[in-house]
């Protein structure tokens, strides 16, 4: 068993959806469960919709919509002949399923509506790419993730219900009753509450489904299949010498992604580790190449990882009265933060200040300033980038710290981080 998780960028378009045909006939012989995202801004698209509904402009939504279910029909138009009918039926019904919701009023909290509409965007792609592989001859099945993965809910950031996931997973693979092919196809992203109202999973959903389905069947690895040639220690389109990196382990990973790099999210890491299961990162436009594998051994000599993220400001808070900041002062901050959303990229504590590197939210960051005015005097410096290096060298820190200012500094035996002008 083998699970496979396709993003966005891999079914964007005709090309990209016919180039599944080769990557899986590879992997015939294997029992593959796979897991497809929306085609490429599809979920933007559809956010809009969601917007416009509940902002209460329905003519707008209806339009909005409109486009998306043109968008779709003219791929599957394109893409099949003889599966054309039975595709554009199901389509039909799926299309059917959101215009009864936009000719209401929307009668619950936008999260709520916002779930039910972005939904759609991978039950349509799954849809389309399993009626042209089975028209090719890659016999598959497709299935509704909505009837597998059980979800609180928590609307736009759903909790699974492990217990039921597991037992409508396995029932699932054991059902004996219909011969089944050996590929599967179903959704990332999304799940269904106890009441089958449609949930989305939150940031990276496709592919934390898709460690949840591989953790559920004890899967031999996750290959998540992108548009790069593997992991690399820094971002091409920001660092040139950026270089592959062909093995990591779980929790490299996690501290990358901790520090802002974009690539694997956390919460995808936690079903595989628990269960000591390979994940593969491997390009979609050329499957030759070795890719990326991250498991749980030790790794060592690894280059240095570096993470820039730009368009930060840092926050500094100085007590009025010059009483010490304290525990106290520190964990009331923490709520109001969490409160607001919002998550320090670094943060350094002295006597009587604090200083807090931010995301620049302009919004969030004045209530915040508002918020501790009673308490704090606030000083907001904006325009600077957040450097961090893991494994870092003189060499790596010289290179990167050329011409800059640097606000802020902080150590570890692994990892550094400069704020900078």
């Amino acid at each position: 068993m083998k699970v496979f998780k396709f993003g966005g960028a891999s079914v964007n378009g005709i090309d990209r959806i016919k180039n599944l045909g080769p990557i899986l006939q590879e992997y015939q012989s294997d029992q593959l469960i796979v897991i497809i995202s929306a085609m490429g801004k599809t979920t933007n698209a559809l956010e809009k919709v969601a917007e416009a509904f509940f902002e209460g402009n329905k003519d707008e939504a209806m339009e909005l919509f409109q486009n998306v279910k043109t968008q779709h029909l003219e791929i599957a138009h394109q893409l099949l002949i003889n599966g054309y009918s039975k595709c554009e039926m199901q389509l039909a019904d799926f299309f059917t399923e959101i215009e009864w919701l936009l000719h209401d009023n929307p009668v619950r909290e936008l999260d709520y509506n916002y779930d039910q509409i972005v939904c759609l965007g991978e039950l349509l792609s799954t849809c389309i790419v399993s009626c042209f592989l089975n028209e090719i001859g890659i016999v598959n099945q497709w299935v509704d993730v909505r009837d597998l993965i059980r979800t609180d809910n928590n609307f736009r950031d759903a909790n699974i219900d492990w217990n039921i996931s597991q037992e409508k997973v396995l029932e699932l693979m054991n059902n004996k009753i219909v011969e089944r092919p050996n590929i599967l196809i179903t959704q990332g992203f999304i799940g269904a509450t106890d009441d089958n109202e449609s949930t989305t999973l939150g940031r990276e959903g496709s592919d934390y489904s898709a460690a949840i389905f591989a953790n559920i069947l004890d899967a031999d690895s996750l290959t998540i299949w992108k548009d790069v040639a593997a992991v690399m220690n820094a971002d091409p389109k920001v660092f040139s010498n950026a270089v592959n990196i062909p093995v990591l382990n779980y929790s490299e990973v996690v501290e990358m992604a901790y520090y802002g790099a974009q690539v694997i999210h956390p919460k995808t890491i936690k079903p595989l580790q628990n269960k000591g299961i390979p994940l593969l990162v491997k390009c979609f436009l050329d499957s030759k190449l070795v890719g990326t594998k991250i498991h749980d051994k030790i790794i060592k000599d690894l280059p240095p990882i570096i993470v820039l993220k730009p368009k930060q400001v840092l926050v500094t808070m100085t007590t009025i009265d010059f009483s010490f900041v304290g525990d106290h002062h520190i964990q009331e901050l923490y709520v109001l933060m969490k409160t607001m959303h919002l998550k320090p990229n670094l943060m350094q504590t002295g006597a009587i200040s604090l200083m807090i590197s931010l995301d620049d939210q302009p919004e969030k960051i004045s209530r915040l300033a508002l918020a501790v005015s009673g308490i704090f005097e606030v000083q907001v410096e904006k325009g600077l980038s957040l450097l961090t290096i893991r494994h870092y060298t003189n060499e790596t820190i010289e290179q990167h710290l050329k011409n800059k200012k640097v606000v802020l500094h902080q150590q570890s035996r692994e990892t550094i981080q400069y704020l900078h002008v």
